[in-house]
């Protein structure tokens, strides 16, 4: 089954609360703190397989959360770091922020990774904590939480050709006969309703992947037709062949046919004008499909036909050959039309805001103070002193003077609430 774009949700590991212990070794007076700093939770990571062709293993398994790392022990050992999560993909992989729409990742090349969800920190022990003078203190953090994020993959094919045309001109016959592949074939519209790639191999022995696409129809641009489902997968071809129906065996005109699919190509947002085109003359073993061809040349008489019959296998041959020949042009090309697009990078967000709720009540938010908050082991005491000593350091409580906050006023950061102290 073809799947080409599925949304998911990851969530990378916590990391692993740090410890609070002291030492107490018989001959070391005043042992000193002894707590370790927990482990890293899981990264998730994409990484291409140039093995794979679909995404049909996601639409299976569809959450995807990282291993929490390892709390921390005595004796000022460390928890366990968490193995990174591996999660392999096509090539031509998209992925992107389904909530905002960002794109994360554009992953192209064999062994290609990104990183999208990094795991949470390890919290640190009272032994990594602890300061001169202050040694006997109760302090630790509480493993960073992980990220989360629903993905939405969405997979483009590349390919080195792509076969382009009406529905029923030839193409799946074509693939069939220089590779591999095998397609249906029917006498009917529309009998490829999802790409189906081959490899072929040429007579003086060159190879390439040809992508055998759906059929494209007037209006496909604006998404009529199997639409943006065929014109997402052309866009990553290095080379288009635009197999045409001679013989007009459907009752269609191969010059109109010809300017209908360019008009649908050049109209889509890709600049698909650009990418290098051969124009294939399929069933020229039909007798009209001579008159037929002598009529395209004059109107196109610039463009170089490539005349054929995928049925008799009358002039493959030729075609791979040239087909070849202008691949090594067209090579690194559509790699660099990859690169101009435009990768998410994230922003810094502000520390904190802050909203008046109502009168005596304030609403506290942002990711670095509710990160700050989730760390925090509010069972102690000294914990609870530094998460203030920390607001303070970073402006919270002048901020809130600022927007009017008095003594006794609530505070709220997610769940919680604090009462404020001028």
């Amino acid at each position: 089954m073809f799947i080409d774009q599925v949304v998911i949700k990851l969530a990378s590991g916590n990391g692993g609360d740090g410890m609070i212990a002291f030492r107490r070794e018989k001959y070391v007076p005043l042992g000193g703190p002894g707590g370790g700093t927990g482990g890293n939770g899981s990264d998730i990571i994409f990484q291409v397989d140039s093995g794979l062709r679909t995404l049909l293993d996601f639409s299976y398994n569809k959450r995807y959360k990282g291993i929490d790392g390892e709390n921390g022990k005595r004796n000022s050992m460390h928890g366990k770091n968490s193995d990174a999560l591996i999660l392999r993909v096509p090539m031509g992989t998209m992925i992107y922020d389904d909530q905002t729409g960002e794109l994360l990742a554009d992953l192209i090349y064999n062994g290609q990774e990104k990183l999208i969800c990094k795991g949470g920190r390890g919290g640190r022990g009272n032994a990594e904590l602890a300061v001169s003078g202050k040694a006997g203190l109760e302090i630790s953090e509480k493993g960073a939480p992980g990220k989360e994020i629903v993905a939405r993959l969405e997979l483009k094919l590349i390919s080195d050709v792509g076969l382009v045309g009406m529905p029923s001109v030839g193409k799946s016959t074509i693939i069939s006969a220089v590779s591999k592949a095998k397609p249906k074939i029917a006498a009917y519209h529309f009998t490829t309703l999802t790409p189906k790639l081959g490899v072929v191999k040429t007579s003086d022995d060159r190879s390439y992947v040809i992508a055998d696409l759906p059929g494209l129809i007037e209006g496909a641009s604006l998404g009529k037709g199997l639409g943006y489902k065929f014109l997402r997968h052309i866009e990553r071809t290095k080379i288009i062949l635009h197999v045409l129906d001679m013989a007009g065996l459907e009752g269609r005109d191969p010059i109109d046919d010809f300017e209908t699919i360019n008009k649908e190509l050049f109209a889509y947002k890709y600049s698909l004008e650009n990418r290098k085109q051969i124009v294939v003359a399929n069933k020229m073993d039909v007798p009209s499909a001579k008159d037929n061809l002598e009529k395209f040349k004059e109107k196109f008489p610039e463009l170089e036909v490539v005349e054929i019959s995928a049925l008799t296998k009358s002039g493959l041959d030729r075609l791979l050959i040239q087909t070849a020949d202008l691949l090594e042009t067209a090579e690194d090309e559509i790699f660099e039309e990859l690169k101009k697009i435009k990768v998410y990078k994230f922003e810094k967000e502000e520390d904190f805001k802050i909203e008046v709720l109502e009168e005596g009540q304030f609403l506290m938010t942002g990711s670095k103070i509710e990160t700050l908050l989730y760390m925090t082991n509010f069972s102690t005491y000294d914990n609870t002193r530094r998460f203030a000593n920390q607001l303070r350091k970073m402006g919270v409580d002048q901020a809130l003077r600022d927007k009017g906050a008095l003594d006794g006023d609530i505070i709220i950061i997610k769940d919680f609430e604090f009462e404020f102290e001028d």
